[in-house]
């Protein structure tokens, strides 16, 4: 029996059914929200160490509920949805979302996420970071989960922040897609090398003009790489 605790959040009596008594087979405590309100009002009492989350729900959609959840938590979401448009794939990834399952799915293959999800948020959050990186206008602590711009703290989702630390730590070399989808979010990441781009574009749109020292540079045909610039 694990200490491990979801949250399911999805409108579907049936589909929350299923999610709740697989979990709990497999000796999860599993709690379920029928709609966005009820769904966040429980991540707060319940805290759960992961949340599966359905897009289309009353009162607050799925978006809304990622973007409360990641305001005061890192906590791993999945986010699951009859959608499976690119469109709403960034969207999530875009709002802090770490990983996403479209309807109707697979239990094994979304039992398999989960604990892939789960293992890569234990071993960062365990994982012993005694230095902080710093570069001009610039520190982040992965220890802290946090990142300072021009001295002050920034907002900012796991994984984005485990993406900077990464290339800041290994500056001026070049990584491809793939090379950081296996260094940032793990082997057994069941995602396409769009995340990476989608997390690039968010970490930018962060780090405008806070330095002419250094970039987050795209190298066309490769990949991307933090440059110290003379």
């Amino acid at each position: 029996m694990t200490d491990t605790k979801i949250l399911v959040v999805d409108d579907d009596p049936n589909i929350s059914d299923l999610l709740k008594v697989y979990f709990e087979n497999e000796g999860y405590h599993v709690k379920t929200a029928s709609d966005g309100a009820e769904g966040m009002s429980f991540f707060k009492l319940f805290e759960p160490d992961l949340v599966l989350l359905d897009i289309m729900l009353p009162k607050k959609d799925g978006w809304q509920v990622c973007r409360e959840i990641r305001e005061i938590s890192s906590k791993p979401v999945i986010m699951i949805t009859a959608k499976g448009e690119v469109f709403d794939k960034v969207l999530g990834l875009e709002l802090g979302a770490d990983d996403f399952v479209v309807k109707p799915f697979d239990m094994k293959e979304l039992s398999a996420r989960v604990k892939a999800v789960l293992r890569r948020y234990q071993a960062h959050t365990h994982k012993n970071d005694e230095e902080v990186i710093k570069f001009e206008n610039i520190e982040i602590s992965l220890q802290k989960y946090e990142l300072k711009l021009r001295g002050k703290s920034v907002d900012i989702p796991p994984k984005e922040l485990e993406l900077l630390y990464f290339l800041a730590s290994n500056y001026n070399r070049v990584f491809t897609r793939d090379q950081l989808l296996d260094k940032v979010w793990g082997f057994d990441y069941l995602g396409d090398s769009r995340t990476v781009d989608v997390h690039v574009k968010r970490l930018r749109e962060k780090l405008e003009g806070v330095s002419d020292k250094w970039i987050l540079k795209t190298v066309w045909g490769v990949g991307y790489k933090f440059e110290l610039l003379s």
